[in-house]
């Protein structure tokens, strides 16, 4: 997902946890207690949420479902040392952790430890083993909301398993150098398309392997099936993945140099959050290597010539440089290859449009929809 943004409220009588004014006034049930504290994590109000959740913990101090939300709380809030102490708490050797562990704890730790990937490893592994034993009782169920916790599941073990794979290929990791490190790889992914077959997140992982291994045209083809089922989803649509995994999808078409597809993503990216520096990035970065390719054929894409190619390139650059410094963002080498990518635009004369003709910038991503050969009447992205 995108920067998660703590939403603050002000906190009234009638959002706080109930004071108790005497000694006789009756206690919430911590059923309404659980229920307000997931509802608020969910409108993303941690500060509220972690005083619903102590209120909780003070009635029921083992209570596993609200130290889970505490954990949560504490991450979003930037606790992170905290947040891991009470993952750990929910799991062996702790007395009081619960029988079976919640898989999410293993997955919270995982992702939290990212100093140490064979922990992290250990972490996705043990969620899997969980959430596999979990998964053969809903398999004999039949009631519809069975089914539904049996997709939930799966696609939690399909996340677990794509995530042991990234670890395997982080190149800032040694163990993408072990001899059974590409193996290790083709083994997590068979398994979780046997467990979700056309899963887009598995698939999308797939073509990075084959990246990897120097098979753009069996990488291009895991792409077409994921783009086949991610393109026409709602942005509210649970099934759609989190803003970083379609960044990543992005990078990947532009490296097959399927421009169409990633001016698509990216129009969906910047529909739910257009502050998102590497969206910006890579729409000028997509822009510019189409301008590159139409300077260097000589003709055009979609009746645009390379200097209105290279103007929008220069355009989304400028934003992105712009928002970078606003917000701070980490990343410095991305905001050095875009300061390289406006150098070059520079030295070709194309400047950046006024401040005043930005206004009808979102127009143009329906041009990337029209007949241009690349994507039919009804959206379908011909990737070729």
């Amino acid at each position: 997902m995108g920067r998660t943004r703590t939403k603050k409220k002000a906190h009234t009588k009638a959002t706080d946890p109930p004071v108790q004014n005497s000694p006789t006034a009756k206690a919430p049930p911590l059923s309404s207690l659980l229920e307000k504290s997931q509802s608020l994590i969910v409108q993303c109000d941690y500060e509220l949420a972690l005083r619903f959740i102590h209120r909780i913990l003070e009635q029921d101090p083992k209570n596993a479902e609200a130290k889970e939300m505490l954990g949560v709380a504490l991450l979003e809030t930037g606790e992170i040392e905290e947040a891991k102490l009470t993952f750990q708490a929910l799991l062996p050797p702790n007395p009081d952790a619960p029988s079976p562990s919640p898989p999410s704890a293993h997955l919270y730790l995982a992702q939290l430890s990212d100093d140490d990937p064979k922990l992290a490893l250990q972490h996705y592994q043990a969620a899997v083993n969980i959430l596999l034993a979990q998964l053969k009782g809903k398999v004999r169920a039949e009631d519809e909301d069975s089914k539904k916790d049996e997709t939930e599941l799966k696609t939690s073990i399909v996340r677990a398993l794509v995530g042991q794979v990234e670890i395997w290929m982080d190149p800032s990791y040694d163990l993408c150098f072990e001899p059974e490190a590409e193996k290790t790889c083709e083994d997590l992914l068979t398994m979780a398309l046997q467990m979700d077959p056309g899963n887009p997140e598995a698939l999308q992982t797939l073509a990075s392997v084959r990246m990897s291994q120097q098979r753009p045209e069996d990488a291009k083809q895991c792409l077409e099936q994921v783009w086949s089922a991610l393109k026409d989803l709602d942005l509210d649509d649970p099934k759609l993945p989190p803003i970083p995994a379609r960044l990543a999808l992005v990078r990947l078409f532009l490296e097959l140099s399927l421009y169409t597809p990633a001016l698509l993503a990216l129009h969906g990216i910047m529909s739910s959050d257009d502050q998102e520096v590497e969206a910006w990035y890579l729409e000028g970065w997509c822009f510019y290597l189409m301008a590159e390719q139409t300077q260097e054929s000589g003709g055009t894409i979609d009746e645009l010539t390379w200097q209105e190619l290279a103007k929008d390139s220069r355009d989304c650059l400028e934003t992105c440089k712009v928002l970078h410094r606003n917000q701070e963002h980490p990343d410095k080498p991305l905001l050095e290859h875009v300061k390289e990518l406006i150098s070059k635009l520079d030295s070709l004369g194309i400047s950046a449009s006024p401040l005043d003709d930005g206004g009808d910038e979102g127009e143009d991503d329906d041009d990337w929809e029209s007949d241009d050969g690349s994507v039919d009447g009804d959206g379908d992205v011909e990737m070729q």
